[in-house]
Parts: structure tokens; C-alpha cells; sequence
């Protein structure tokens, strides 16, 4: 059995990992909000009319393209936190390293990817749908496996 303290420890490839992954996924959640400004800058629509008003816009608040990247964002806030903590806990479990390591840079990339086919570059189905599925089973994945090593 592996002390806790070696499982959260800078020599343990697969703690550094899930580090360095969920690390990555944050920075790219926190980016969602520059892009929304991006969009409202853009299309001279804004929420508040002080905000408006400073940049000779209008107050809107169903335009399509403000309401692609911010639905984006709430998918990354519905599926980010989740895949930090399970994936938290399944360094837990002492997985073997190359199967943690890649199921981490597995899921990152695919929530990067589909950032960018739903909210940057919009491309068509099955794209977006399936750039959350391969998060989503990575996620699963963990939560199954460590599951049943704390059973």
C-alpha cells in the first residue's frame, strides 16, 4: 500500500498530471468570460445598460452569438469541476501511470476541443458532441474505478 502522502507528491507522474491537467482546464474556463466579452465587443451588445451606454451599444440579452460562447462556458462549469475531483480522487487509488496520465490529457483535450467547435470556430455535429463524450467517459472511467477501489 502506497502512503497518501507519496500519492500527492511531486515525485508521482500521475499527481503531477492531474496538476498540470486541471490546471490547463481552469485557465481555459477562466478564458471563456474574455471570449464573451469578445463577442459583446463585437456585436456592440451588452447586459447592463452602463456597459451599453459607455460603448454606444444596446442592452440585449438573447444575442446568438453572446449566448453560444456563454453556453459553452456553463458546459465547461458543469463538466470541468466534476473531472478535477473525480479525477482527484482517482490519483487516490494509485492508478498505473500511463493509463491516469493519458485519460487526464484525454479529457483536457477534448474539453479544449470542444471549446473551439462550439464557441470559436463553429462546426457542425458530431463534433461538439463528440469532444464531450470522450471527457465525459474519461470522467466516468475514474469515478467507476475509484468506486471500487474505496468499496
Amino acid at each position: 500500500m502506497v502512503a497518501f502522502s507519496d500519492l500527492l507528491s511531486y515525485d508521482n507522474v500521475v499527481f503531477r498530471s492531474y496538476v498540470f491537467w486541471s490546471t490547463v482546464l481552469i485557465m481555459k474556463t477562466l478564458a471563456m468570460a474574455f471570449l464573451t466579452g469578445r463577442q459583446r465587443f463585437k456585436n456592440k451588445v451588452f447586459a447592463n445598460p452602463e456597459d451599453a451606454g459607455k460603448y454606444k451599444a444596446k442592452v440585449k440579452f438573447d444575442d446568438p452569438d453572446v449566448e453560444r460562447v456563454r453556453r459553452a462556458h456553463r458546459n465547461d462549469l458543469e463538466n470541468v469541476f466534476p473531472f478535477i475531483l473525480v479525477a482527484f480522487f482517482y490519483v487516490l487509488t494509485n492508478p498505473e501511470a500511463a493509463l491516469a496520465i493519458n485519460l487526464f490529457r484525454a479529457a483536457a483535450v477534448a474539453r479544449i476541443v470542444h471549446t473551439l467547435v462550439y464557441a470559436v470556430f463553429v462546426v457542425p455535429q458530431p463534433a461538439r458532441g463528440l469532444a464531450f463524450f470522450v471527457c465525459l467517459g474519461s470522467t466516468l472511467y475514474m469515478a467507476f474505478k475509484t468506486l471500487v477501489y474505496f468499496a
